[in-house]
């Protein structure tokens, strides 16, 4: 098997029609000077677009987008083995599709097989919903897609994506037909693109927001998703926009964010952040000072997606993301580019967000602009499958609300929901296994895809997760009146971060772990007091690693609950949970 393999490293667990020709380049200017290190780095418009490694051979070789007319016509007839290997493992993901993992490869074997090895025949597909409401007949189209074709496999990812498993080739051009007739697609939800945008969940609905976002959120996908320009990126590009005052997309970690506020002069606007992301080298986004009107918005992401693809580093894959380029350049070289090579005109300085005025999960009962209520709830650990969307999509309308937002938590918010029924679907949500009143743990754990079905896992996690907090909402009940705040544990299967291990207050990070005896077991190191708005802390911060501390998994919920408890007995009053970590002492986290 060639290993022109496009590795996405930090999200293969998880994270338009078709374009006719390969990626077209900017023209670029005469070679500028090579790097320190003497080499090009593959920036388009410094070292000119000549592929330098295989990987960049293969998008250039033709354009990712063009896959869908191949699935369509040759290999959903042909089957899997009509399938070739830059296409399977490459220009797939441009729609949405990696190979699974093959059942019963344990996580001690993943770094020893070639992929090959480790792929099984069916895919993971990726649906995107970019913040959008999905009403009764879009959930019912998400369930059946479930049923019909992925064994009834069905997650929330902390995109706000769908993520089915066990998918034919032969089932995609139907699945595709059936989410394009409710609005839905997988349109470059995976690979070296734009990938699917975080929206506010509460979007036009709250009584409380400063801005709506979906405006911005709609023509942004109406003028470029799918563009064939925008489709040969260094690597995956990810949006956040929202206009609420509980900032609740994650904005500090996505490649651009657009967050609500409100300027002196121009009104309700937008504060612009880029640079964040994640995975083995965290970097947390920055401020450019610069207000965004609505009006520009689109033009302004439309920018900055260029400056990446221009100026992005393409030679070396795992320096590839955006977040690279803003630490050589800095913000204010950032804003001077995207303001005189891209936009052409100057934006203006504006404030920055206040702090957040609450969880930005939205779980409860809230009050909507309208006079009706949105509710949130929580699933566990994104589990949606097994009939759950199409029960909800019976729940939305039998108490007469109106849609469904997913969240970046792996939950979700029921929106229009009258006065009179919210009781009535808090009742029926607890009935599928969705809380409005979930315990601390339950209400805060999120876990990747993990050895079930990820090619790059090395432990389980789903399961794992699941176990943990049944077992510490039994053995912590005496707690949960002291916890002012719930615990966010995010289990992730292998070093990578797709469960943003590095913001939570316990992250754990998958790993192969040697017991005091001499025994190898699936087990975590662990990361604890990341928080992007936990109260006391006047910035976001990663969470501090305790190099040489692994717990077993199967030890997981004895260590959860011995941190907790350390941390209720010994927390200065009103003190969170990560800004209690960063400050104990290293034995009072082990």
């Amino acid at each position: 098997m060639s290993r022109i393999e496009i590795v996405e490293t930090a999200e293969v667990a998880e994270s338009t029609g078709t374009a006719q020709g390969a990626s077209r380049a900017p023209a670029a200017p005469p070679r500028a000077r090579p790097s320190r290190s003497g080499k090009p780095q593959g920036q388009w418009k410094v070292d000119g677009t000549t592929p330098l490694n295989a990987n960049e051979e293969l998008k250039a070789a033709d354009n990712g987008l063009n896959v869908r007319e191949r699935i369509e016509q040759i290999y959903a007839p042909g089957g899997f083995d009509s399938i070739p290997d830059g296409d399977l493992h490459g220009r797939f993901r441009w729609w949405g599709l990696y190979t699974q993992r093959k059942p019963g490869i344990d996580g001690g074997r993943t770094a020893q097989l070639e992929p090959h090895e480790l792929e099984d025949r069916y895919f993971m597909m990726r649906v995107r919903t970019d913040g959008a409401a999905l009403d009764p007949k879009a959930l019912r189209v998400l369930g059946g897609i479930s049923a019909d074709f992925a064994r009834g496999s069905a997650d929330v990812t902390d995109r706000q994506n769908i993520q089915y498993h066990w998918i034919g080739i032969e089932d995609v051009p139907e699945i595709w037909r059936r989410l394009a007739a409710v609005g839905l697609e997988t349109t470059t939800a995976c690979g070296d693109t734009p990938r699917g945008f975080l929206g506010s969940p509460v979007a036009g609905i709250a009584a409380d927001e400063i801005i709506d976002p979906s405006p911005v959120i709609a023509e942004i996908k109406r003028r470029y998703l799918g563009d064939p320009e925008l489709a040969n990126l260094p690597r995956k590009f990810k949006t956040a926009i929202t206009g609420h005052p509980s900032q609740d997309v994650v904005h500090e970690i996505n490649d651009i964010s657009l967050v609500g506020v409100v300027h002196p002069e121009h009104g309700p606007g937008y504060d612009l952040w880029v640079g964040g992301a994640l995975s083995t080298t965290p970097r947390l986004a920055e401020r450019l000072g610069a207000f965004v009107r609505e009006e520009e918005a689109s033009d302004v992401w439309h920018g900055v997606v260029r400056i990446f693809r221009d100026y992005g580093y393409r030679r070396l894959r795992n320096k590839a993301r955006l977040k690279f380029l803003l630490a050589a350049w800095g913000p204010e070289k950032f804003r001077e580019v995207l303001e005189t090579e891209y936009l052409g005109h100057p934006l203006a300085d504006g404030p920055a967000p206040g702090a957040p005025t609450g969880p930005a999960d939205h779980v409860g009962v809230h009050l909507q602009k309208d006079g009706r209520s949105y509710v949130g709830a929580t699933t566990t650990v994104g589990r949606v499958g097994g009939g759950l969307l199409t029960a909800l999509a019976d729940l939305v309308e039998a108490v007469g609300a109106e849609s469904v937002r997913l969240t970046p938590f792996q939950s979700l918010v029921v929106l229009g929901v009258p006065t009179d029924r919210v009781e009535d679907l808090q009742a029926g949500l607890e009935e599928l296994g969705l809380s409005t009143r979930p315990s601390p743990f339950r209400r805060s754990t999120m876990a990747c895809t993990g050895l079930e079905f990820c090619k790059l896992a090395i432990v389980d996690t789903k399961d794992t997760a699941a176990r943990t907090i049944s077992v510490l909402e039994e053995r912590l009940s005496d707690l949960t009146p002291q916890l002012e705040e719930s615990i966010s544990l995010h289990v992730n299967g292998c070093p990578n971060s797709c469960a943003r291990i590095q913001t939570a207050d316990i992250g754990l990070k998958g790993q192969i772990i040697t017991t005091a005896e001499g025994e190898q077991l699936p087990g975590f190191q662990v990361h604890l007091g990341g928080s992007l708005a936990a109260a006391g802390l006047e910035q976001p911060q990663l969470g501090r690693t305790l190099r040489q501390h692994k717990v077993a998994a199967r030890d997981l919920p004895d260590y959860v609950e011995r941190v907790v408890r350390r941390f209720v007995g010994s927390r200065a009053p009103g003190e969170s949970f990560a800004v209690w970590a960063h400050r104990a002492e290293d034995e009072e986290l082990r």
